[in-house]
């Protein structure tokens, strides 16, 4: 068994898991997704499911990408540290810096773990936030909520970002590589299905592994062209 494996037995995770409440419609979506992803076709999972609310969809998948790679940071996380990571990048092209537009208005420069600790917290600040991600029935999503959902997305790229590019070689000697490459195949596939990262820019740090990853796909999803702009 590969340490991925093992810290799921464990339920080792970077940061608690978020679990959908059994019973409702947002945990029947969450079996779905689970159940169709693995049949091993990535375009189907990520396709909405026929005569289902796409802000549901989204909000299902926005819990489960979180807590992927919640996991999978806590792969690697011992390693990442203040003096092996002072930096927030991927590589020395792509610098991230620390901003939330509430708390911290002007963006500040902290370490990876800081960083990843920070952006964390924040993502699961709004999925507890039940006007943001309402979880009673007949509550309807807020206007903001695709808004919202694509600013998590394109934050949550940044530690796909900073894992490969800082943390790839210890991912591989732990054995993890083969997963992390089909979990971010994954997300890369809802990421085009709806749009989420409409900027090619904010992809461009891994932009030839995508395209790599995604080679018999090309036509179907090229910079979000097949996704809706919700």
């Amino acid at each position: 068994m590969n340490i991925f494996a093992a810290n799921k037995e464990k339920g080792k995770t970077f940061r608690p898991r978020r679990n959908h409440r059994e019973g409702t419609k947002r945990y029947q979506l969450h079996k779905f997704a689970q159940a169709t992803l693995g049949t091993g076709n990535l375009h189907e999972a990520v396709t909405l499911p026929a005569g289902e609310d796409p802000n549901e969809w989204l909000a299902v998948n926005t819990v489960d990408f979180f807590n992927e790679i919640n996991l999978l940071y806590g792969v690697v996380a011992e390693f990442c540290t203040e003096s092996t990571c002072p930096v927030m990048c991927a590589g020395s092209k792509y610098e991230y810096m620390w901003a939330d537009g509430c708390k911290v208005k002007k963006p500040i420069a902290v370490s990876a773990p800081k960083y990843v600790d920070y952006l964390m917290t924040w993502v699961q600040e709004q999925l507890d936030n039940e006007e943001l991600f309402p979880t009673q029935i007949g509550v309807p999503f807020p206007d903001n909520f695709p808004d919202a959902v694509r600013n998590i997305f394109r934050r949550l790229f940044r530690i796909y970002a900073h894992i490969y590019y800082s943390h790839f070689e210890k991912m591989s000697e732990l054995g993890a590589e083969p997963h992390l490459n089909t979990c971010f195949k994954h997300y890369m596939y809802f990421v085009y299905e709806f749009n989420l990262i409409p900027r090619k820019e904010e992809l461009a740090p891994l932009q030839e592994l995508i395209d790599k990853l995604m080679e018999g796909d090309k036509e179907k999803y090229t910079a979000g062209a097949s996704g809706t702009d919700r």
